[in-house]
């Protein structure tokens, strides 16, 4: 049987597969074995990361989780550092061949695993109850290695000045360029586990848990918030905070069916989203043509379902594909993180729109 493709159909969606991608790096091992002591003047800050993962523990202990699907959720505490010289938006990793110099690399000194999930409820508990009762849950997306997520969250935390625990959901990317049907069937696979982590971290003793999901993580978010509507339980008993949707991997359709499930938000969902997010255009060629939401252009359209947009269109991206703007972009992560700490309680719709209509208008006028 012969099939009639154009040649620049399968160019494209060769290209989409070969440079696509959230994280772009090659697995690295995030537990160094050469460490270089560094004077607590050169450390900007150390943060705990604690993590709910449906990876497998990794062969090499140096990697501590790969790229593989566990059955089961596994849980960890990973301290990591960052070094003074840190700029906002930047993540300063150790290049293969450098020592791990904590005074120039964001650097893991520990990881912990639990064995279970009330040891891990115990540890987390006692982090949420000395932070004030704050979670920010932090879902990746596609082409991400577990340490780049832990690297990710980790600066998100540290620029934003988040106060309360940190959590990262890293479901099994396969970490590389090749891996998107892979990584798309891993992101089905991980909605169960997304709602179990929701659902410990609400009888956890938090008073509110923020989420903020990326690209293709966005996608296990939105299934786990239509699966918790469908429960009743929709706002975890009201500790649900902002729900931050960063240039979302979903088919434009398909994000309307699931606001359509869940129903309008009681507190606006925060939707990012950028006309210019290349990485996303090449998810779309593969789709089908098919629009993504992080690059639709009738944002108006969205604001329906009860999302406040922020077109981020012309604010300036770190990286090739402008793909992580809410994280890399200086003004905007510092932002982000003034938005989760004003809004320390519960706000009304109102004031919450206001905010985040201003910081959109401050975008379009060039501003950031």
């Amino acid at each position: 049987m012969e099939f009639d493709v154009p040649l620049k159909t399968i160019f494209a969606i060769t290209l989409a597969l070969l440079v696509t991608g959230c994280a772009g790096r090659q697995p690295q091992e995030i537990l160094g074995s050469a460490m270089v002591t560094a004077s607590v003047a050169d450390i900007s800050g150390n943060h705990s990361i604690f993590i709910a993962t449906t990876r497998k523990h990794a062969s090499d202990p140096g990697k501590v989780f790969d790229g593989e699907r566990s059955a089961t959720l596994n849980y960890a505490r990973v301290n990591v550092t960052v070094p003074k010289i840190h700029e906002v938006g930047q993540i300063e990793r150790r290049k293969r061949g450098k020592s791990d110099d904590p005074s120039k690399y964001f650097m893991a000194s520990e990881a912990i695993g639990y064995d279970t999930a009330p040891e891990f409820s115990a540890a987390l508990n006692a982090d949420i109850a000395a932070r004030g009762g704050r979670v920010m849950v932090f879902v990746h997306g596609y082409n991400t290695s577990f340490d780049a997520a832990v690297y990710r969250l980790t600066q998100i935390a540290h620029d934003s000045g988040y106060p309360g625990t940190p959590v990262l959901f890293s479901w099994a990317s396969g970490g590389s360029t090749t891996s998107y049907v892979y990584d798309k069937e891993s992101a089905s696979a991980a909605r169960d586990q997304l709602e179990v982590t929701l659902r410990l971290l609400a009888q956890s003793g938090a008073r509110r848990i923020d989420i903020v999901a990326h690209s293709m993580g966005t996608w296990v978010t939105m299934e786990t918030l239509r699966q918790l509507a469908i429960t009743g339980d929709r706002d975890l008993s009201g500790k649900l905070g902002d729900v931050v949707l960063a240039s979302p991997d979903i088919d434009v359709d398909v994000f309307k069916s699931q606001m359509r499930r869940y129903g309008k938000p009681d507190k606006p969902f925060i939707l990012l989203l950028s006309d210019d997010d290349r990485a996303l255009r090449l998810s779309g060629i593969i789709a089908g043509s098919r629009p993504r939401v992080g690059d639709y252009k009738n944002a108006a359209d969205l604001a329906d379902y009860g999302v406040t947009v922020v077109d981020l269109s012309k604010a300036k991206g770190m990286d090739t594909f402008n793909h992580n703007k809410f994280a890399d972009n200086p003004t905007m992560v510092k932002m982000l993180g003034q938005r989760l700490r004003e809004d320390d309680g519960f706000a009304s719709d109102r004031d919450v729109t206001d905010r985040i209509n201003q910081l959109s208008r401050q975008i379009q006028a060039g501003l950031l």
